[in-house]
């Protein structure tokens, strides 16, 4: 499906609204990931993704897209069990 969508974005060039639970899955197929806190639902981060398309999976093998995951991963992070647990 990520192949599919990465297609369809490079012939149309349209906007998409993708919901996924993968931080990978996020870097791969976005130019920006929202990151959304507890309840009430808000957005907490508004990351720029660097990486010039067309994009393929060989990406996910770089240091920058590695460390990109992993500065989601804290955002999500600090959303669930907030900024002290994951920033002492």
């Amino acid at each position: 499906m990520n192949i599919v969508l990465l297609e369809l974005w490079e012939r149309y060039r349209k906007t998409v609204l993708f919901v996924t639970h993968s931080i990978r899955e996020a870097v791969l197929l976005a130019d920006r990931v929202l990151v959304m806190g507890r309840s009430p639902s808000q957005i907490i981060a508004d990351i720029k993704v660097p990486f010039a398309r067309p994009r393929d999976f060989s990406l996910g093998e770089t240091e920058q897209f590695n460390e990109l995951c992993a500065v989601l991963r804290r955002e999500i992070e600090i959303a669930r069990w907030g900024e002290a647990v994951t920033r002492h």
